[in-house]
């Protein structure tokens, strides 16, 4: 038997052998951190720092590069790309959507806000896709809670009408809507993980999904490992932070039943760094959050 014939009659028998044991497959999540950690910085300082520290991946907040992305150029978005790829990191995708922009709201009851709405989340799905990255991540509290006298069933109706506006572009792009259930302090419209179910399932489409973040986690009733496996079939990726709105493990939320839950589930997805309260300096914050989770882990 030739040496590649033996190889590969081994490699088989091992998958075989573990499939057969049914034993599970190796945890090694993904890590992220948000571009806006890093303040100021150059995009080329701030994401060969991200890859030195250990990261994979940047989640990118537009309003770093543009207030509005449409006026962006081509060599702009492929300029910063270019900068995360030689950094060794993949963007992986947006959040604060709609962060330092004016005229657009998931749930307005105006038809001409909704339609400017769709039209904006289309040009920051082609802004995405341009800059590598595959997720779309609806935070932007302020730019979706439901007006005085709005019920949540037409703020659902709205914001369906305007996800559902969004499908083909997404589909053409191949990039996912993530759902960002929020604190109740924050906003009134989708503050769990199950108000956000209840928007995915009336879209009814594999490009709306769930995003789950700790920090927002830590507000609901359920615990988070209870929430992320309640959850799993429609969760899609996670951002780790601290109650206390900075990097994980520099507050007193425990992350290893965190990350064991995500195991249980077989989460596939990145775990990204999620940050608000900057005062320990980028450098601590992109260091001891990775060096934490990593930690967690073992």
């Amino acid at each position: 038997m030739s040496r590649r014939a033996f190889l590969a009659a081994t490699a088989s028998c091992l998958t075989v052998a573990g499939m057969a044991t049914g034993a599970p497959k190796p945890f090694k999540p993904r890590f992220a951190i948000c571009n806006e950690v890093f303040g100021d910085w150059p995009f080329d300082k701030a994401f060969a720092f991200a890859a030195e520290a250990g990261y994979q991946g940047i989640e990118f907040a537009p309003f770093t590069v543009a207030n509005d992305v449409r006026t962006v150029s081509a060599a702009r978005r492929k300029q910063v790309r270019a900068q995360a790829a030689e950094a060794g990191l993949e963007i992986l995708g947006l959040h604060w959507l709609l962060a330092k922009t004016d005229g657009f709201h998931l749930t307005s009851a105006d038809e001409k806000v909704r339609r400017e709405t769709t039209a904006y989340l289309k040009a920051l799905t082609h802004f995405c896709a341009d800059l590598g990255g595959r997720l779309l991540i609806f935070g932007s509290p302020q730019q979706r809670s439901l007006a005085p006298g709005m019920t949540r069933a037409e703020g659902l109706q709205h914001a369906a009408e305007i996800i559902h506006g969004l499908l083909p572009v997404m589909e053409e792009r191949d990039v996912t809507l993530a759902l960002e259930p929020l604190s109740p302090k924050s906003t009134n419209f989708l503050s769990t993980a199950a108000e956000a179910v209840e928007l995915i399932d009336k879209v009814k489409s594999p490009r709306c999904r769930l995003i789950l973040d700790c920090l927002a986690m830590s507000t609901e009733s359920s615990a988070i490992p209870d929430l992320i496996r309640r959850h799993k079939e429609h969760l899609v990726h996670v951002q780790v932070n601290d109650p206390n709105r900075q990097g994980p493990g520099f507050g007193e939320l425990d992350f290893v039943p965190i990350l064991s839950a995500l195991r249980e589930i077989e989460y596939r997805g990145w775990l990204s760094v999620e940050v608000f309260d900057f005062s320990p300096g980028p450098e601590r914050l992109a260091r001891e959050s990775i060096s934490y989770l990593k930690a967690c882990l073992k």
